[in-house]
């Protein structure tokens, strides 16, 4: 294990998960030790157990990092919770490898979460690759959320109650309360962690931040989104490697999330409503690949495998371990 320099008491600590992400996650720790913010924070990479050589990257190119190694991979809320443990900060930054910091974003968001005592955590400007504004913060996906977004009403301008979830109709250019920050960049206070706890391990590798979320707002803390610069945010890296299993896991989460905080018939809800827009989705595709359209077939084939794996989807340990076993693969 690499540490950081022992004289530092950072005022910030952060902490990045890393799964395959090599180039990316170079970038990235470029990105932040160029930042006045990033230079006079502490960095915690735990890298969850890549075969791309992630780790001997860190470890050769950033001897500055404090690097943890895991023999497995143990999902994105386990990791985090070993950097939470380790973390000296004031503040503690959950920060996506395939990210890129840009200007002086730490340093401002660190100086927006002091001015703001009542907020508990922030989120920043997020941008897609090609510099177009990317949906982060959002409303927590109740079960009228859910189903604005499986019947695609969401995607509709007018009227604006169906953007409501992702809120379609704010540019991501004024500070608001949210009900719910992206892990991709989540400023935490320190403080705050202590009193809700770490992150919830039995979400593997989706809802982790949704479900941390929740436990802020009902702890009494204030979420908000704040423009104080902006990050790149590439967007699900790793994730992109696991094809279908990525919704099947994103299922799971969402199932589990409305069973921790509603119960049996929210949970049952949310998944039959997944379900309902999954096997839609693989027979308008299969049709279309029967009517002889070629680029039908994969997305029928992509369907249709998370139609077949929705079983594993409700039954939550179970569904978990089908979702380790993939995300080794």
């Amino acid at each position: 294990m690499t540490s950081s320099s022992p004289e530092l008491s950072p005022e910030l600590s952060i902490v990045i998960v890393n799964w395959n992400t090599l180039e990316m996650l170079r970038d990235c720790l470029e990105s932040v030790f160029a930042s006045e913010g990033g230079r006079a924070a502490e960095v915690i990479v735990i890298d969850n157990a890549s075969d791309d050589g992630s780790a001997d990257m860190v470890a050769a190119e950033f001897p500055q990092v404090r690097l943890i190694r895991n023999s497995e991979n143990r999902g994105f809320a386990a990791a985090n919770n070993q950097g939470f443990a380790v973390a000296g900060g004031r503040h503690v930054l959950l920060l996506n490898s395939d990210t890129i910091v840009h200007g002086d974003v730490l340093a401002d968001s660190v100086a927006w979460l002091d001015a703001h005592p009542e907020a508990g955590a922030m989120g920043c400007r997020v941008l897609n690759t090609d510099g177009s504004v990317q949906l982060t913060c959002s409303m927590y996906p109740s079960i009228l959320n859910q189903l604005l977004l499986a019947s695609g009403l969401w995607k509709l301008r007018r009227p604006r109650f169906f953007g409501r979830y992702l809120m379609t109709d704010w540019q991501r250019d004024s500070e608001r309360t949210v009900e719910v920050i992206s892990g991709c960049y989540l400023l935490v206070r320190s403080r705050v962690i202590e009193e809700i706890g770490p992150l919830d391990e039995d979400f593997f590798f989706f809802g982790e931040e949704t479900d941390w979320c929740r436990r802020m707002r009902d702890a009494g803390w204030v979420l908000a989104f704040a423009p104080v610069g902006e990050i790149t945010h590439h967007g699900s890296a790793s994730v992109r490697k696991l094809n279908h299993r990525r919704d099947v896991m994103l299922t799971e989460a969402i199932v589990r999330l409305h069973r921790k905080h509603g119960g049996i018939v929210p949970a049952a809800l949310v998944w039959t409503i997944t379900g309902l827009f999954n096997t839609s989705r693989a027979m308008f595709w299969s049709l279309r690949q029967l009517a002889g359209n070629r680029e039908a077939g994969e997305r029928a084939l992509h369907f249709r495998r998370v139609v077949a794996a929705m079983p594993g989807a409700w039954v939550g340990p179970a569904s978990r371990q089908h979702a380790e076993h993939g995300a080794r693969k």
